[in-house]
């Protein structure tokens, strides 16, 4: 079975040739863009189920297509390893908080790539087999494939933003969340949430949950956390 797809974007022809090289002997399927408008271009239209990005890019630099892929919902699930070169802390920073995966600082190893690529590949599909997990606790019976939540056999009516909410906290019950990373967790699915608006949704969350929505606990400035099996209100 044919590996993952990964883009490489990168104007260094020896890098770009480097990185295929070492990643098409591993068995992976590879396409490279040495400029950020073609490699925004072939994400859209490729999904690759990874993409290596240059920061230092003409035209369009990493950071753009990085801001780019993550605002779109077609592709913000893509993730992105960067390639920097030292000295580039501060654009590793703003990369790692647009949503970036991981960083890679040249010279590198062909080793040092393959295990960073194994790594987050490893960890899509961990989350993508999460994300299809139906979550069962307190009566409450979330199916993400069908997008339904049950109160004791009641359908309850949610909207997205409502339903990745409460699926991503009732996933890790006990578990403490800061709502900036709830925001993530949510919009990481294309969906706009700010600080304040995870409140609003959490408590029109706990209105339409009614007594269930108990179960959603808020934590004196720190977040919200899920109530484990067993525990009272």
């Amino acid at each position: 079975m044919a590996k993952e797809k990964i883009l490489v974007v990168d104007d260094e022809e020896d890098i770009l040739e480097l990185v295929r090289y070492n990643l098409t002997k591993e068995g992976y399927q590879v396409t490279c863009a040495a400029t950020g408008e073609k490699g925004l271009w072939s994400a859209k239209a490729d999904r690759p189920d990874l993409v290596l990005l240059d920061l230092m890019l003409p035209g369009m630099d990493g950071l753009d297509v990085c801001r780019n892929l993550k605002s779109h919902p077609d592709t913000n699930r893509i993730p992105i390893v960067m390639i920097t070169a030292k000295g580039e802390d501060a654009d590793i920073v703003t990369g790692l908080e647009l949503g970036a995966d991981d960083y890679i600082t040249k010279p590198f190893s062909p080793r040092v790539l393959l295990a960073r690529v194994k790594v987050v590949l490893r960890r899509r599909r961990t989350e993508e087999l999460e994300d299809q997990t139906v979550v069962r606790i307190h009566g409450i019976v979330i199916d993400p494939s069908r997008h339904e939540v049950l109160v004791e056999d009641r359908p309850m009516l949610l909207t997205a933003t409502e339903f990745r909410i409460l699926y991503f906290l009732a996933r890790r019950p006990g578990w403490v969340f800061s709502r900036d990373q709830i925001i993530r967790a949510v919009k990481g699915h294309g969906y706009p949430v700010t600080e304040r608006s995870v409140d609003v949704q959490v408590v029109g969350l706990r209105r339409k949950l009614g007594a269930a929505g108990d179960y959603i606990e808020t934590v004196r400035g720190v977040g919200y956390r899920f109530r484990e099996e067993g525990e009272s209100i």
